[in-house]
């Protein structure tokens, strides 16, 4: 979709027809990512955190990270399916936006708002989360403001980690939201992952795939060692991922980037969705559709 407007009979900068057309999706952006980290702040402290009883009753670490990846995934779910998610395409991911924009289906002005929509609303969400808990209780150490760190098997594992499941969900992505058959269940299968990683990789990365969500833990915590793997290591695994994709099925494969486009909310992108979509429900000559 174009986002040249006129305006006095001139047309504004890209930058600004940008803003003036899309800004709504922007701050959708912001909110997902947003929703996402007073989420997990929330479940982490939970979980986590002696206050609240429960690391009493479940002493076995990975069944309180299998919880916390349960509770994650579905609020990505939700996230997908909400009406904020169907509007916007639901990135709430710098990672994700950058790769779409790689593939020709974002226009750079969008990508670049998209972007710090992402990272203002991940900031949000944790300070929120601070207020709603309290400081003390994100703060402490088995919160720690839900920051993602590399674990015990150093950095160069938690990289290569990254790297890995960042690369799965973005093949995962592509190969659904691409087909107008399993579109609507791009969410879904996301959610899964989320929860698997958060529940088995976790303990290598932190599980990340999003250098919006890592920052947005840094900032209020000043947790700033090793963020770079998390601006580093999910780019590069989702951009793998997509040349892969284009690769094997060409770049005119890649319909849009939303991940959930069944539905009647608009679509802001360069998108050949709605062409393949009437293209795979006509009938072939054979007969069947």
């Amino acid at each position: 979709m174009s986002t040249t407007l006129v305006e006095g009979g001139k047309p504004l900068p890209g930058a600004a027809a940008a803003l003036r057309a899309h800004w709504p999706e922007y701050l959708m952006e912001a909110a997902e990512l947003g929703l996402f980290m007073v989420s997990a702040c929330l479940f982490v402290a939970w979980i986590e955190h002696p206050h609240y009883g429960v690391p009493a009753h479940i002493n076995d670490p990975f069944w309180r990270r299998a919880l916390i990846g349960l509770a994650m995934g579905l609020t990505a779910v939700a996230i997908v399916h909400s009406p904020l998610g169907k509007r916007s395409g639901a990135h709430f991911n710098p990672a994700v936006t950058l790769t779409f924009l790689r593939l020709g289906r974002i226009a750079p002005w969008d990508a670049a708002f998209y972007a710090l929509g992402q990272f203002v609303g991940a900031c949000a969400g944790v300070l929120l989360a601070a207020i709603v808990l309290g400081r003390d209780v994100v703060a402490d150490a088995r919160v720690n403001f839900v920051a993602t760190l590399p674990g015990d098997s150093g950095v160069g594992a938690a990289f290569v980690a990254e790297a890995l499941i960042s690369f799965v969900l973005m093949a995962v992505v592509l190969a659904l939201s691409n087909d107008p058959r399993l579109n609507r269940h791009t969410g879904v299968v996301a959610g899964v992952l989320v929860a698997l990683f958060i529940t088995f990789e976790a303990p290598y990365s932190g599980m990340s795939m999003n250098p919006a969500r890592s920052f947005g833990s840094a900032w209020p915590g000043h947790i700033w060692q090793s963020l770079w793997l998390y601006f580093t290591a999910p780019p590069l695994g989702m951009l793998l991922a997509a040349e892969l994709f284009v690769r094997r099925h060409g770049l005119g494969a890649v319909l849009c980037c939303k991940l959930h486009h069944e539905n009647d909310a608009r679509c802001i992108f360069r998108c050949r969705y709605g062409a393949r979509a009437a293209t795979a429900a006509t009938p072939s000559d054979g007969g069947s559709a």
